[in-house]
């Protein structure tokens, strides 16, 4: 009995002796030092202007320090011209500290103005406001409205293309795998368009925070999760035929809300940035792409018999996303945290395109048809197809 607490014992030892001396071997070199001695380089300063808001009396800056190293911002300079500012807490900030820089600035309501901040060490960081407008403040009403307006985008839409359930129901088996394939091209443009915009948001994220890492980690991380989960589900036996056109509804609904979820981001941004024209284009570009949502959520039900809470409920969690959207869009929107969601968004539309295919290629299995024929085919490039035209409307 003593012999094995004694093995346990040294186990245990054996694990937590390296931690220890990597430790040491850490604290001992940013002690002492590498031995190499150079001449410092410059120190690298990195300041990232967040978000600028607009308001009666004037500029109200959020910075962050991304960098290494202290910054200092010494002087503020509004349209070629040094202005005051008030630095709160201070006009030094610490590696990852944030400030807000209030600048009072008799701004001109759709002119273009241009912010440089330049440090103790004459770096010079700049930002810019397209066409200055009052920002939105975060009212009762402005929330309503923000709501209202998620509600338009995500929730109507995917409940209209539901609406064409019943038409569906009416075709085939050859017509049913041409609607399943014609899903898949429509998540299959989703997670494209999806990775894109994470991989636009990421870049312009701060620097070390790898914003384009964070979107590749999301999907990878994503999608494994997901398909542990189902496979989880099948070993306990939940994958019943009964239940499985239902639960990839929902993981279709699921995934197109990460989607959505996006949508009301650049929404809600373009509304707090006073680009209200702009706003209300995204608003109905995105409306008529959403339309077509509706009809791959239904696709996999076609074999069910779905009761109208199923349908109200499909549409809520693919819908009501882009109300979570353009609230954090309108109010605290964050480059990084976005490029985040984009790629789990684009983790879960990839895992739930795995699964309708699989079922495409067992039912055609089961009814001795081609899983690649050219109904499929047709499907699945109208729906890449359909979805790209309606994207146009957003685009351009």
């Amino acid at each position: 009995m003593q012999s094995q607490i004694s093995s346990k014992k040294t186990l245990w030892l054996w694990g937590v002796v390296p931690l220890i001396a990597l430790i040491g071997i850490i604290v001992f070199i940013s002690k002492i030092g590498t031995g190499v001695e150079e001449k410092q380089a410059a120190p690298i300063e990195v300041l990232d202007i967040q978000r600028i808001v607009i308001q009666d009396e004037g500029f109200s800056v959020s910075v962050l320090n991304s960098g290494p190293k202290e910054v200092t911002i010494a002087q503020v300079i509004v349209d070629d011209a040094f202005w005051n500012a008030e630095f709160s807490p201070s006009a030094t900030l610490n590696r990852f500290e944030k400030a807000t820089i209030h600048i009072p600035y008799p701004w001109v309501e759709g002119d273009p103005h241009g912010i440089k901040l330049i440090t103790t060490n004459g770096l010079i960081f700049t930002g810019e406001v397209a066409a200055a407008m009052k920002t939105p403040e975060a009212d009762a009403n402005r929330f309503l409205q923000y709501a209202l307006i998620g509600f338009y985008v995500g929730v109507v839409p995917v409940g209209l293309g539901l609406l064409w359930f019943p038409f569906m129901r009416r075709f085939s088996i050859k017509g049913t795998q041409a609607i399943l394939a014609f899903t898949v091209g429509l998540l299959f443009f989703l997670a494209v368009d999806t990775i894109q915009e994470g991989l636009e948001l990421g870049l312009e994220a701060p620097g070390v925070f790898q914003g384009t890492g964070l979107v590749w980690f999301g999907l990878i991380l994503s999608f494994l999760f997901l398909m542990a989960v189902d496979q989880s589900g099948k070993r306990k036996g939940s994958n019943k035929e009964a239940e499985s056109g239902k639960r990839v509804a929902y993981k279709i609904a699921g995934g197109i809300g990460l989607h959505n979820l996006g949508e009301g981001l650049a929404i809600g941004a373009a509304f707090a940035a006073g680009e209200s024209a702009l706003g209300t284009f995204l608003i109905i570009g995105f409306t008529l792409h959403n339309i077509t949502e509706g009809i791959g959520i239904a696709a996999p039900l076609l074999k069910d018999q779905p009761k109208w809470k199923t349908f109200l409920s499909l549409a809520c969690v693919a819908g009501a996303p882009a109300i979570l959207g353009t609230w954090a869009g309108g109010f605290v929107f964050n480059d990084t945290l976005a490029a985040l969601f984009f790629g789990i968004g684009a983790g879960a539309i990839l895992q739930v395109i795995l699964v309708i295919s699989r079922m495409i290629v067992k039912d055609a299995q089961r009814f001795e048809l081609a899983s690649v024929s050219w109904r499929n085919f047709a499907g699945f490039t109208s729906g890449i197809a359909l979805m790209y035209i309606t994207a146009l409307l957003v685009n351009f």
